[in-house]
């Protein structure tokens, strides 16, 4: 038996080395400021360390006491490409018809500005031109350009994109082709399948008008920005690819979406459905007070919050005080998240300058969830199962709130300096008709009802990527054929020809055959 312990030895080599070889170097970018594009990025790396591998993280967010897996490159200068100002976020403001307002052009060009800033950035030029950085893959969100998979022509490695919201023809076409605006809602349309006529023209308009502003506008300005990096890949000594080739080289693209959020439509073998992965599984406990507050809620409690971005403490006194007067007369105990001490409250209204959102909507005496329908807290709704009333702001706000309202489990409340009332007839008719609570429910089942984890699903295709060297086998064969085939104008042409040639023959023979008819008339 003296062999043993050798043999034992040579399994704990092998089994290290196999740990160590399926140990990968992961570049994740995230570099748009703002909060919930950090916490969906953060998601990301979270999952990413858990599984025991490498993550260098290009973000604005940068956060202190991490583990050493995690190196963090700081990109807060690119606060300073977003023209929103604090006054433009202002409730107060917004309400008055004096706050955010941009149009799809100013967007793109917060967008480039923004891939300008992080790649021009100190920090990344040190990552991007140190020969001895190497990644096995490369995870980055897409914002309205493809620029990011610069990153991936410059370490040779694949890339994958993570799409924040519902699948759409802009993130589609680039790993298979664009969706059909018959059955497939824009990213900035309310609309939820199957659609009226008026709907398919309007989806139809949508994306006729979005392919030809890509095409004319956004893609020259992002092609004369991808000339200009060109040097930096050839210093690492790798060929510069033509960018029309690189933007549709994505290994796969990983959703932040789920069917349970109102819309299934058709997807590629590389798009993934990780939708809710920032949502961490372990919730935390709520502190004593707060415990005590919801566990004593015989009547249950409404929770009240307006995100990160926008501050309830902005909302005029008349407003704050129309509210106040609502909630009071209501049995349910409400929790408000406010930033500052408000006098004379109701004895059923409690202020919170900050809590963790997650632990209040998952205790079970949350019967209701007032939110400004961001993209987060519209994902946290299907998950915690709590009906909504929305009172969106800004953004994509509106298109999150109205979806909800058309699946059946929320309201839409708009804001302004008399919606008291129309919010105390929303909270009403949420409280007393099960409908949207079951609905909810309903949708809530679906969500969890997968086969694994989001986040365990995350993982997964981001090792298969990197073990595959770029998953070619996923790649849609869409991307090969060109348009004309795609709308077999080819063929057309042909049928067209074939068409032309045949009409032809037949006038000449009935040419000769009046000809022939002539001439024996004439004998």
């Amino acid at each position: 038996m003296s062999w043993l312990p050798w043999l034992m030895c040579g399994v704990m080599v092998v089994a290290c080395a196999n740990t160590e070889q399926s140990k990968l170097k992961v570049l994740v970018l995230f570099p748009f400021p703002s909060k919930s594009h950090s916490i969906l990025g953060d998601g990301v790396v979270r999952h990413l360390i858990k599984a025991g591998h490498e993550v260098t993280y290009i973000t604005p967010y940068v956060k202190k006491g991490l583990t050493p897996k995690l190196r963090q490159i700081d990109v807060s200068d690119n606060f300073k490409a977003i023209d929103i100002t604090v006054e433009q976020l202002n409730l107060k403001t917004i309400i008055m018809n004096k706050g955010v307002s941009f149009s799809i052009f100013d967007f793109f060009e917060t967008t480039l500005n923004i891939f300008n800033m992080t790649f021009h950035n100190d920090n990344v030029q040190k990552l991007l031109r140190d020969p001895k950085e190497k990644f096995d893959v490369i995870i980055a969100e897409w914002m309205f350009n493809e620029l990011y998979a610069t990153f991936s022509a410059v370490f040779g490695a694949p890339y994958i994109w993570v799409s924040t919201v519902q699948p759409h023809w802009m993130v589609l076409r680039l790993i298979d082709e664009a969706s059909n605006p018959a059955y497939t809602a824009d990213s900035h349309s309310p609309s939820v399948p199957p659609f009226s006529f008026y709907e398919r023209v309007q989806q139809l308009f949508f994306q006729i008008v979005g392919i030809t502003v890509q095409k004319f506008f956004f893609d020259p300005k992002i092609e004369a920005v991808y000339d200009d990096l060109a040097p930096i890949i050839k210093q690492r000594g790798s060929e510069v690819p033509k960018f029309d080739e690189l933007k549709y080289n994505a290994s796969l693209m990983l959703g932040n979406s789920h069917v349970s959020m109102g819309s299934s439509p058709a997807l590629p073998q590389s798009y993934k459905v990780v939708g809710g992965y920032h949502i961490d599984t372990n919730v935390k406990p709520l502190p004593a007070d707060l415990q005590k507050i919801m566990d004593d809620a015989k009547d249950g409690v409404i929770y009240f919050s307006m995100g990160s971005n926008l501050r309830s403490k902005d909302l005029p006194s008349e407003v704050t005080q129309s509210l106040l007067k609502v909630f009071s007369s209501l049995k349910q105990t409400v929790m408000w998240k406010f930033e500052e001490v408000l006098p004379g409250l109701p004895e059923n209204v409690h202020i919170l300058k900050w809590a963790s959102q997650h632990s209040i909507l998952a205790h079970p005496n949350c019967k209701l969830f007032i939110t400004h329908g961001g993209l987060l807290s519209s994902t946290e709704t299907i998950y915690f199962a709590k009906p909504i009333i929305g009172i969106p702001v800004f953004a994509d706000q509106f298109v999150n709130v109205d979806r909800a309202v058309k699946v059946g489990i929320a309201k839409r409340v708009d804001l302004s300096f008399t919606m008291a009332d129309e919010l105390k007839a929303a909270i009403e008719e949420m409280l007393n008709n099960p409908s949207y609570t079951r609905k909810v429910e309903e949708l809530s089942f679906v969500y969890h009802h997968r086969p694994v984890s989001p986040g365990a699903e995350l993982v997964h295709w981001v090792e298969h990527v990197a073990r595959t060297r770029g998953a070619p086998h996923l790649r849609s064969p869409a991307l090969h054929v060109p348009l004309y085939q795609k709308m077999y104008l080819d063929l057309a042409a042909v049928v067209f020809i074939i068409l032309i040639a045949i009409t032809k023959l037949i006038k000449r023979l009935f040419r000769k055959k009046n000809t022939e008819k002539k001439k024996k008339k004439t004998n």
